[in-house]
């Protein structure tokens, strides 16, 4: 029989599909059980309109079956068959698309939406194969077709006999190389991986003969293997049911057979969403971070499916990076796909999913905040630094959906509080949100920045997370407030503003003096208006705190960078009295005790000191 030629842009595009469109030669499998799937929807669309046809889907079905020894991979369903025409059109021509076709032919109904949109699936058959046979009998022909080919080369078509309506495709695998173990898709369990992985919610049963192991009779400890046929696939998935019928516990058990975590989740969320874009989805909020969630090889993303048919494993695209965290599947029929079935297009519709999909994981995140408090707090414990990140990127363009589930560690309530109830307090006369930084919260208790605002009766949040004080840089305001460090140079508390202004002009020599001794180490010496118990702090100057300095130095590639830096000084404490005593009578020991101090406020903000063994020396020194 003469072997019939596929057209040369075919054969160019049959050559780029084996050797570079798919990523996964597994994939094969789940094209032609796309197809076969298709087949049989369309059968069901006849029925539709034939009142002479009647769709009894038992009859309706999927076989896989592998022969190891003979290298024969077959698939076969019991669909509408291909005329000799259909074969001749649909595989004769690369990306010629039969069910593509039939979509545009048919009005579809009942939920039912055709597959196999592409014509290139069939061919993924050649990366695995060397040979595929074609065997197909037609809905309402008496006579079956046989298309076979070889690869680029061409193909023939004859008749052959085949009793039954349907498609029988038959795969003879390549021999084994170094880098390609062929045989592995000839293995039951393997075979049975990827139809779980990929075709698990195809709506008709996918059956294959799998080898089983009882015991023998009159035996406890010999076993015999059987076969035994078995349904592979689950065929109605969850996302697909009735909310009103499913538990938690439901959720729970599709939770852990997806291996999306050991924990268990905290919400979920299902939706069904019908409109400009029709798409189904369940999400998960999980209770523990994942213990890979900051490192390179973590991958964000949801798995997203077409019609039932897994198309990506992680479709990052779906999650915004702050939602990262968030695991489970979306399933739509109007995603706009690649010629491969396995990238999608960026597309609208893809934007309006992933747009939905924001919301509605920040309307279930404010919920728990809202209504499960206790919950809330314990999963910001886990993810809360996530939010911070968040607000940090993209300058900021994140805050509206975040900046109302961040937390921090109030100094009023001894717990974590929201910006809201914050704002909420805040007394009538506070300009600013008051914020301290440092490594923890007992650290931050004790600093001596803290005195004159915690005096005034106002509250301070305490950022614990190298994230905080960036972050809410990009917030910038909160309802109107201003964020403010309490080491800033001005606090907005007016009443002392001129007595320090009075102090530093008393004490300028004094000040000035201390500068010197201290060179390019800081910027000024001054009277504090916030210290009120400590001799001494730090205070910031410019838009780098200090918090920061010790952030972006501990950072690969550091650049050395220094805040700007005030040396504040108590004109009430005993300790100045000292200072102005040596000023005036001893320039050494003004030095030594300029020096002291410094290193004690470096000390108090948890900088490293510069010379260890100059300042425990220097206090020798003031001991003797």
């Amino acid at each position: 029989m003469a072997t019939k030629q596929f057209k040369a842009e075919s054969k160019r595009l049959l050559d780029m599909m084996i050797n570079s469109i798919y990523t996964h030669k597994e994939i094969f499998l789940r094209e032609l059980i796309s197809n076969a799937s298709d087949a049989m929807d369309k059968i069901y669309y006849k029925a539709l309109t034939d009142d002479s046809l009647s769709f009894d889907k038992d009859h309706y079905y999927i076989k896989i079956t592998s022969d190891k020894e003979n290298r024969i991979l077959k698939i076969s369903d019991t669909g509408i068959g291909m005329t000799k025409e259909e074969l001749e059109d649909n595989l004769g021509v690369i990306a010629k698309s039969g069910s593509l076709a039939f979509k545009k032919e048919t009005e579809l109904k009942d939920g039912y939406d055709i597959i196999g949109q592409f014509g290139v699936g069939f061919y993924s058959a050649f990366m695995v194969a060397d040979t595929v046979t074609v065997m197909s009998k037609a809905f309402g022909s008496d006579e079956g077709y046989m298309w076979e080919s070889n690869g680029a080369e061409g193909y023939t078509i004859e008749p052959c006999e085949k009793d039954a309506i349907g498609t029988e495709i038959t795969l003879r695998i390549k021999e084994d190389t170094e880098d390609e173990k062929f045989s592995e898709y000839l293995d039951e369990y393997r075979l049975k991986s990827i139809i779980k992985k990929y075709s698990d919610f195809i709506r008709y049963p996918i059956k294959m003969d799998m080898t089983e192991k009882k015991l023998k009779k009159d035996s406890e400890t010999e076993y015999e293997e059987y076969i035994e046929e078995k349904i592979l696939n689950s065929m109605v998935p969850i996302w697909k049911k009735n909310k009103n019928e499913l538990t938690k516990e439901d959720y729970d058990k599709f939770y852990a057979e997806k291996h999306y975590g050991f924990d268990k989740p905290v919400k979920h969320i299902h939706i069904k969403a019908d409109g400009i874009v029709s798409y189904n989805a369940i999400l998960f909020i999980p209770e523990k971070m994942p213990y890979d969630f900051y490192t390179k090889e973590y991958e964000k993303g949801l798995e997203l499916y077409a019609n039932g048919v897994l198309i990506m494993d992680k479709c990052a695209d779906l999650l915004p990076d702050y939602f990262g965290f968030v695991k489970g599947i979306v399933d739509s029929e109007d995603l706009s796909l690649n010629i491969s079935r396995e990238m999608l297009q960026h597309d609208r519709q893809l934007k309006l999913i992933a747009k939905n999909i924001k919301n509605k994981i920040k309307n279930e995140l404010s919920n728990l905040l809202k209504n499960e408090r206790e919950k809330y707090e314990a999963f910001y414990e886990s993810f809360g630094r996530q939010f911070k990140y968040g607000v940090y990127s993209d300058f900021g363009s994140n805050k509206d959906v975040l900046q109302d589930l961040l937390m921090f560690y109030s100094s009023k309530e001894k717990k974590m509080v929201t910006l809201d109830e914050y704002v909420s307090r805040m007394p009538e006369e506070q300009k600013y949100i008051y914020y301290a930084a440092g490594e923890s919260n007992e650290r931050i208790e004790k600093l001596p920045q803290t005195e004159l605002v915690g005096d005034k009766g106002y509250e301070i949040l305490y950022f614990t997370d190298e994230v905080d004080e960036f972050a809410v840089r990009m917030l910038m305001t909160y309802k109107e407030k201003e964020f403010k460090s309490v080491s800033s140079g001005d606090l907005g508390i007016e009443e002392n503003e001129k007595d320090a202004k009075e102090n530093n002009e008393e004490y300028k020599d004094l000040f000035e003096h201390m500068k010197n001794i201290l060179s390019d180490k800081i910027t000024a010496v001054r009277a504090s208006k916030r210290l009120k118990n400590h001799p001494v702090c730090l205070a910031n100057e410019g838009e780098l705190t200090i918090e920061m300095e010790k952030v972006l130095n501990a950072m690969p590639n550091n650049q050395n960078i220094k805040a700007d830096k005030v040396l504040e000084i108590n004109i009430h404490h005993d300790v100045f009295k000292s200072l102005k005593e040596a000023f005036e009578k001893d320039q050494e020991k003004l030095n030594l005790y300029t020096n002291l101090l410094y290193n004690q406020a470096l000390l108090i903000e948890g900088l490293p000191i510069n010379d260890p063994v100059e300042f425990t020396n220097n206090i020798c020194k003031i001991m003797l």
